[in-house]
């Protein structure tokens, strides 16, 4: 449901999901329930953004952006969990942490 997989994005209130967010919370969500390998791995943690890019050659990537105070437990799993969403999707996939750039005072 997409309640369930907007537990899987930090998003601003009523903010839309794009095609390729729903689909990577979709797939985190389904891997949350569906692999014994990740799933208390996956419980906890949550996407910034997902994006669709070309990387030439008609290739496409998927990057997640992560937030980066969930990035070393994502690099825990990131073997696993990359080369299950790139099964799933026939795509690259990069995890990234997303960081914020605050203003000095």
């Amino acid at each position: 449901s997409m309640f369930s997989i907007r537990k899987k994005i930090i998003k601003a209130e009523g903010a839309e999901l794009s095609k390729t967010e729903e689909m990577v919370c979709q797939a985190l969500f389904d891997l949350q329930t569906n692999s014994n390998e990740l799933k208390s791995e996956l419980r906890d943690l949550k996407i910034a953004s997902a994006n669709e890019l070309d990387v030439g050659n008609g290739q496409q990537a998927i990057v997640v952006f992560v937030p980066y105070v969930f990035l070393k437990k994502f690099h825990k799993i990131q073997f696993r969990l990359v080369r299950e969403l790139e099964k799933k999707f026939s795509k690259h996939v990069v995890i990234i942490a997303q960081r914020r750039i605050l203003k000095k005072p």
